[in-house]
């Protein structure tokens, strides 16, 4: 596996590889841009076929998020973090606070928080080690979990593109499908199952 060679590399500033064998910890951190600010994106973690593929990940969502925050005009950067292992049986808090370690050697540098297979919870674990990380509960001064909002820009988003295409912004008998059930994709169908829309949807979980 070659870094500067893999295809999803942009000139990225950091790539971080984390291990913690005693706490089952095999993390990818990647700062893509820091020009307007520290680097925000989420910790994801998920079963990745290969280190390789881990890699690809962690390069192709940080230079996302770096677009993500620009757009936006945020004050922030573009980073992203990976965790190899099986959300479902693979957590532990020793495991978790060795990612906030790992996060905190990075000195501000990358603010880490949820994502696909993380939760509210495993942000607060990841607190006990260090103080960039977000996505915590309302109890400890966040606004819990961020899904129902991201849910929502992608529903306000089908609404634009309907318009664009049809000339109205009404989704009953509208056909959308949505791959994905996830926080977001749930969050995200219960919208449109709302607004009339007509779903068809996959996920990797039955």
């Amino acid at each position: 596996m070659t870094v500067f060679a893999e295809p999803e590399f942009t000139a990225h500033e950091r790539v971080v590889f984390a291990s913690d064998r005693l706490a089952g910890l095999r993390a990818i951190v990647a700062i893509h841009d820091t020009t307007r600010g520290p680097a925000l994106g989420g910790c994801r973690m998920w079963p990745y076929a290969n280190e390789a593929a881990a890699l690809r990940d962690a390069l192709r969502l940080s230079r996302g998020m770096s677009y993500k925050a620009a757009l936006a005009g945020l004050p922030l950067g573009g980073g992203k973090s990976v965790v190899i292992g099986n959300p479902q049986a693979d957590k532990s808090a020793a495991m978790w606070r060795a990612m906030g370690r790992a996060v905190d050697d990075l000195s501000g540098r990358y603010i880490c928080a949820e994502d696909v297979g993380t939760t509210v919870r495993d942000m607060a674990v990841i607190r006990e080690a260090t103080r960039y990380v977000v996505g915590l509960a309302p109890d400890q001064g966040g606004y819990g979990d961020p899904s129902p909002f991201t849910a929502y820009g992608v529903f306000v988003g089908i609404q634009a593109a309907v318009e664009f295409q049809l000339g109205y912004r009404r989704l009953d008998g509208i056909r959308v499908a949505v791959q994905g059930l996830g926080n977001v994709g749930f969050h995200l169908c219960r919208r449109l199952a709302e607004a009339g829309a007509r779903l068809l949807v996959d996920d990797l979980r039955e």
